[in-house]
């Protein structure tokens, strides 16, 4: 934009941006946790970061409502309104999921899912009893998809690595169980790497269950459809994604299931001055439509999300100077998906030709991807030099479970220790006595 054209206003309730298709790896020790992330106010030094959520927009009066992490909320007037609010898990009503469940959509999670498994293999470790070891070293996934995959393949390169550190636990103790309800995994990369990626897990020793799905899981107590029931202190639920919930107080026009109803430009259908992109739009996919698929859609990845943030751009751009929209067309490139230290699975596309790999190969092509398509050379130079140092150092198994809790044992420190109470034997006597007095003064 020119000089004092416009002011571009971000709204979000962190101050960061997750590359999501690292949080496997930040789970695993891989990377860094702090270079998953990107802070907003350092990429983006020509814009208003606001950390806060919009609760709701009034179209008419152009003002948005924000809400602050403190304070009380406020209004924002905008001209132009841009929704990408992402996507969030998609969650049944299966008993014991909110209290048991692990999910992996932010780093948040990720490290908090890399403390739990180690913090298991402590207590496994730790005890005598076998029913609380068996319990400590059952991991369940739950999804199929890029990521439940690409999670259980890192999570037991770093359980399978931690193991060799403990006397009383080996990896033939641990139980490592993937379930979907689709009848195959992976069906991003194609049925045939699915069928690869399927037995390279099971050639590892994790169970992987299709066509079924879970029923519970109270109290730690997993059931699945199929009838297996374990017990497990660790679920991991990474069954799919959908719409942030939040849409539907925005009075936008949204597609069956939840999603923004867009135009090819990006426009929001109905208005001409709100745009939406990414995994809370729904676009029509023209490749898909132009080869004779007339209900084909964007599917929600970051492959057309970033593609599609630069029409965007460009569109609202021409909106504000009165010139046509573009539309938005991708053919799809093709996908790749690691599933662990130096496995994975890769499909390139190129034209009508299709190039599959498996193994170290595409576990690279992985890694080569990812590692340019992360944000900032800030980022990317992190990423690679934790990846260069991986090569020569041993994995870290440090459990910095406390962190959840930091203020825990400072508190135990300094909490007012209690009034101690006289002995019992010297109150009754006291009390006797009194009573005494008050007989004789009477």
């Amino acid at each position: 934009m020119r000089y004092g054209e416009a002011t571009v206003t971000v709204v979000d309730p962190r101050s960061y941006m997750t590359y999501q298709p690292f949080l496997p790896e930040a789970a695993a020790g891989n990377i860094s946790p702090r270079h998953v992330v990107v802070p907003l106010r350092r990429v983006l030094p020509k814009a208003e970061v606001l950390t806060g959520r919009v609760t709701t927009i009034d179209q008419d009066r152009k003002v948005a409502t924000i809400a602050p992490l403190v304070g009380e909320a406020y209004e924002l007037p905008f001209d132009y309104l841009v929704v990408a609010l992402g996507a969030v898990s998609r969650t049944f009503p299966i008993p014991g999921l909110a209290e048991q469940g692990i999910g992996m959509k932010g780093i948040e999670e990720a490290i908090g899912l890399r403390n739990h498994v180690l913090e298991q293999l402590d207590k496994a470790d730790s005890t005598n009893d076998e029913e609380i070891r068996r319990k400590a070293l059952t991991f369940v996934f739950v999804g199929g998809g890029f990521a439940g995959a690409e999670t259980i393949g890192e999570v037991e390169d770093l359980a399978r690595d931690a193991a060799k550190y403990y006397k009383n636990v080996s990896r033939e103790d641990m139980r490592f169980i993937l379930v979907d309800a689709a009848d195959k995994i992976l069906p991003e990369v194609g049925p045939k790497l699915g069928k690869y990626g399927k037995e390279h897990l099971e050639g590892r020793g994790v169970e992987v269950y299709l066509s079924t799905s879970m029923d519970s899981c109270v109290d730690g107590h997993v059931v699945l459809k199929n009838g297996l029931e374990v017990d497990s202190n660790t679920i991991v639920w990474t069954a799919g994604v959908k719409p942030n919930p939040v849409l539907s107080r925005y009075g936008l026009p949204l597609g069956p299931r939840g999603h923004v109803d867009c135009e090819t430009t990006l426009q929001v259908k109905g208005t001409d001055y709100i745009w939406a992109a990414g995994d809370n739009a729904q676009v029509p996919d023209l490749v898909g439509r132009k080869a004779g698929n007339e209900n084909a859609w964007c599917p929600p990845n970051a492959q057309h999300a970033l593609r599609q943030a630069r029409v965007l751009g460009d569109n609202v751009l021409s909106g504000m100077r009165g010139f046509p929209q573009k539309d938005y067309s991708h053919a799809n490139k093709g996908a790749v998906a690691g599933l662990g230290l130096h496995k994975g699975v890769a499909m390139i596309v190129m034209g009508k030709m299709k190039i599959k790999l498996k193994g170290r190969l595409a576990w690279y092509m992985h890694r080569g991807y990812h590692g340019m398509a992360m944000p900032t050379w800030n980022r990317k130079i992190r990423v690679f030099a934790d990846w260069t140092l991986g090569m020569f150092l041993k994995r870290e198994v440090v459990s910095l479970g406390a962190i959840e809790t930091p203020r825990e044992e400072f508190y135990e420190a300094a909490k007012p220790a209690p009034v101690a109470s006289a002995p019992k034997e010297k109150t009754e006597a006291k009390a006797k006595e009194k009573t005494e007095e008050k007989a004789k003064a009477s």
